[in-house]
């Protein structure tokens, strides 16, 4: 397909001009014009970029991208390394950053809680990325842990409230780095809010408002909406879409 259509389209469906960020949404760096085989992964990695290369992708569609505001504006390092490799194979880089985490279906935060059955009533902060939802009935902290883990196949930190038989019935959560919402998840009642990354202000917080704070790993928690995206993009256009999953412990 051609790359400026599925460009296009991308940026219709995750209203992408709407979302204020910190890093350039969309296609950030262009590659040959057509587009048949993508690879979706979570970061646009070296490691990612080879695979790539080694599957003949056209593309990669990723959630973290090459470019972020505040990066150097030299090309050495690692970067170098990123973008040589991509260069040379004429491939085009999609990132979407915040509009996917926002996206009411395919977004990070929608596909989390449809992943762990947590229903979402509705989204809370400036930006709209906090869901927040009331569970069909109450559970015991231990157990909310022990599906997260199952669900992520990944660790759980638990910090503020964390008695195992506390009884949870209302939570709040945003994947990736994003402790600073557990303020006002507590404002708006929730017994728990989850992320992916814990940070030593929101540990006290979260202590001081009575919250179960979970932090499940910030690679863990973002990596099921741009898969949700990539399956969207095959089965929109009839091409080929590999996911692979690159995983780090954070």
């Amino acid at each position: 397909m051609d790359r400026n259509v599925l460009e296009h389209d991308l940026r219709e469906l995750l209203d992408q001009a709407r979302m204020q960020d910190y890093c350039p949404n969309g296609l950030q760096l262009e590659g040959r014009p057509q587009i048949r085989r993508v690879l979706t992964g979570v970061t646009a990695s070296k490691g990612l970029i080879d695979l790539a290369i080694e599957l003949d992708a056209d593309a990669v569609l990723v959630h973290h991208g090459l470019m972020w505001k505040g990066d150097p504006q030299v090309v050495t390092g690692f970067r170098k390394a990123r973008l040589q490799a991509a260069l040379g194979h004429d491939l085009n880089v999609f990132a979407y950053h915040l509009p996917l985490d926002k996206h009411p279906e395919l977004g990070n935060n929608a596909q989390l809680g449809k992943m762990l059955g947590w229903p979402s009533d509705r989204v809370l902060g400036d930006k709209g990325l906090i869901h927040f939802g009331v569970l069909h009935s109450p559970q015991k902290l231990h157990e909310i842990v022990e599906v997260v883990v199952s669900t992520l196949g990944h660790r759980v930190q638990v910090e503020g409230a964390d008695d195992p038989q506390r009884l949870v019935r209302t939570v709040a959560w945003c994947t990736g780095g994003a402790p600073g919402y557990v303020e006002q998840a507590a404002l708006a009642g929730a017994d728990l809010y989850l992320t992916g990354e814990l940070s030593e202000p929101a540990v006290h917080v979260a202590r001081e408002c009575g919250v179960s704070l979970l932090g499940a790993g910030h690679h863990a928690t973002e990596r099921c909406g741009v898969k949700a995206l990539g399956e969207w993009v095959a089965q929109r256009y009839g091409i080929e879409v590999v996911f692979q999953d690159l995983f780090v412990a954070v």
